[in-house]
């Protein structure tokens, strides 16, 4: 029949696959590198992955394809969460290294197979605090990539983490960012004044629901444009329906903790 599906540039497509956590019937996957249509009749053509490509990689166009099969699509995400419990999450054999997940001790990791390094989803094994005062200072960085725009929801390092979202003036702002409040949490970063933040409260329910998330630490400027970290991730955490304990630490411009709340 002749309906309305999307189409994937390949030329344009980096292999990002933040369209894949868009598609709500799981029509789209990274393979080799590039977003493909895993069967016409999962995908609705309603086109939800559109706004998700950076790359206005993918169009909505009508041709001759399988119509829309709501129950194959149904049973399909059934055996995908199915999948998702019985096995261990493991790096994507291509595609755009940003929403790679995987773990790393000391060693640097292996260079990708394509797509943007700067997106790559990184566990760290984050070394243990120096105990002699003349030690170089360590990073409590755990984890990568940080921006909110970037972080996937389905990365593996979310379940069972405490998670800091800080607004991006904390990280410059608070010369003990990694001792009081990056060691032993996952982070994300955010600016509620300059980012376009409209799909910051979908994504940060999608980690809060899809996730057990232990804690919740926001880290914010004294200033007031500042406070709008503290409202997306509440209206998150309404949204989501999960009871998260939640501390707001808010840090003055002079570097020093004005408030925890």
């Amino acid at each position: 029949m002749k309906r309305k599906i999307i189409k994937i540039d390949e030329k344009k497509c980096n292999g990002c696959g933040l369209c894949v956590p868009a598609c709500h019937e799981g029509a789209l996957a990274i393979v080799d590198g590039k977003a493909k249509l895993v069967k016409d009749s999962y995908c609705d053509g309603l086109g939800d992955c559109l706004g998700e490509c950076p790359q206005d990689a993918i169009i909505i166009e009508e041709r001759d394809v399988d119509a829309y099969d709501e129950a194959a699509v149904q049973k399909h995400l059934a055996d995908q969460a199915k999948a998702k419990a019985q096995t261990k999450p493991t790096p994507p054999a291509g595609g755009c290294p940003g929403l790679r997940a995987f773990s790393l001790a000391t060693a640097k990791p292996a260079a990708p197979a394509g797509g943007c390094p700067g997106h790559r989803a990184v566990s760290l094994d984050a070394p243990a605090p120096a105990v002699t005062d003349d030690a170089p200072a360590q990073s409590a960085l755990s984890q990568w990539p940080l921006q909110l725009h970037l972080v996937s929801p389905n990365a593996p390092y979310w379940e069972g983490c405490d998670l800091l979202i800080a607004a991006d003036c904390v990280l410059a702002a608070y010369p003990k960012l990694h001792t009081d409040l990056l060691a032993g949490r996952k982070l994300i970063i955010a600016c509620p004044k300059l980012d376009d933040t409209s799909n910051y409260v979908e994504k940060l329910v999608a980690i809060f629901s899809g996730n057990t998330i232990r804690s919740l630490t926001v880290a914010r400027m004294e200033v007031p444009c500042c406070g709008g970290i503290s409202h997306i991730v509440g209206e998150a955490l309404a949204r989501s329906g999960r009871d998260i304990p939640i501390e707001t630490v808010t840090i003055g411009i002079q570097g020093d903790v004005l408030d925890r709340s």
